[in-house]
């Protein structure tokens, strides 16, 4: 395999060829200097005498020079390439931001802050198609809203056997656009660095549980908190609320009639749903996380977003969505360094 092309390499063997060919002149020079030609060096004695000086005068300066002065200059080629290795690292280190991710220039040397301003150029390119597609995604949700509450309000004056099924149909796609519209406000937020809130996750599990408790037990389960002490998070609550409330939803269709689910929080950050249904390995939650895709218990009529919107709601908070087969959890987990409690 083909080793890629690496500057410092190729400086450092630029460096050799100057000083192997610096040297070669040198000697050529002495040689002229000093009259030494291979016709009156017939005499050994006199070619000795020839080397001994070259080897005392030139060639024993130039062997203790030729260390200090390679190291010096991989040093020197080093320092040169610095700053974008310095870059490099900072985007990396940024590898969880999705908008306003820049190369700083400051430290640049002359030669490469073209390269780099170009960069930024995509990189801004990019935010401000981003930004379009947010407030386009923005726009539709918030036009869908109007014909939705109309419509409910037409179905809840209807007097048919599938209006209560149509009215949680309608329902559902309220909440979905909702969550949409939650969404593109996190981005924004996000874009403009305002700064998160604190949100006490063992607060917000309670009035989840609160709210879906009618639902739970119209389906014949249980839902029980286990929460001793506050676990504060920085982030939106609402948005924290809206990723619970999917993965608790998620949990009563898993579990069988008589179950129960359990919500728990932990030191570090941590909240978790457990439900008595088969649990989802590694694999089936990477697939889940894909728009479209939904789990055998999933409702059929539904966007196939619930999970996707949990995981992207996570990668906003700098978090992750993980889950637990043995345990049957599903659990958001949020940063340490944001995470207090």
């Amino acid at each position: 395999m083909k080793r890629p092309p690496s500057i410092i390499r190729r400086l450092t063997a630029s460096l050799a060829w100057v000083g192997g060919l610096g040297a070669l002149l040198l000697l050529i020079v002495i040689g002229i200097e000093y009259r030494i030609s291979f016709s009156n060096l017939g005499d050994h004695d006199a070619f000795v005498r020839a080397i001994h000086e070259l080897s005392e005068h030139v060639l024993l300066p130039m062997a203790v020079l030729i260390l200090p002065m390679a190291l010096a200059g991989r040093w020197a080629i080093k320092s040169g390439v610095r700053p974008l290795i310095d870059a490099a690292a900072q985007i990396d280190a940024r590898a969880g931001e999705t908008r306003g991710v820049r190369v700083d220039t400051t430290d640049f040397p002359i030669e490469a802050r073209p390269f780099a301003d170009a960069i930024n150029r995509v990189l801004g390119r990019i935010d401000g198609a981003a930004a379009l597609h947010e407030a386009f995604a923005a726009d539709i949700a918030h036009e869908l809203r109007t014909p939705l509450t109309l419509l409910s309000l037409e179905l809840d004056r209807l007097d048919h056997p599938d209006a209560e099924r149509m009215r949680g149909d309608v329902a559902r796609m309220r909440r979905l656009i909702d969550q949409l519209m939650l969404l593109a406000q996190i981005d924004a937020d996000h874009a403009a660095q305002i700064t998160p809130t604190q949100v006490d996750l063992s607060d917000v599990a309670g009035d989840v549980l609160a709210q879906l408790a009618p639902i739970a037990l119209d389906q014949g389960l249980r839902l029980a908190l286990e929460a001793d002490a506050p676990v504060v998070v920085n982030g939106r609550r609402e948005a924290i609320g809206a990723a619970l409330r999917n993965l608790i939803e998620n949990a009563l269709r898993a579990s069988p009639a008589g179950g129960c689910v359990t919500v728990r929080t932990a030191h570090g950050g941590l909240i978790a749903v457990r439900d008595e249904g088969p649990g989802l390995s590694a694999d089936q939650l990477a697939a889940l996380t894909q728009r479209h895709r939904r789990a055998d218990h999933a409702s059929r009529d539904g966007a196939g977003l619930g999970l996707a919107i949990v995981e992207r709601i996570m990668r906003a908070h700098g978090g992750t969505l993980e889950t637990s087969a043995e345990a049957r959890e599903l659990r958001l987990q949020f940063p340490a360094d944001a995470a207090s409690g």
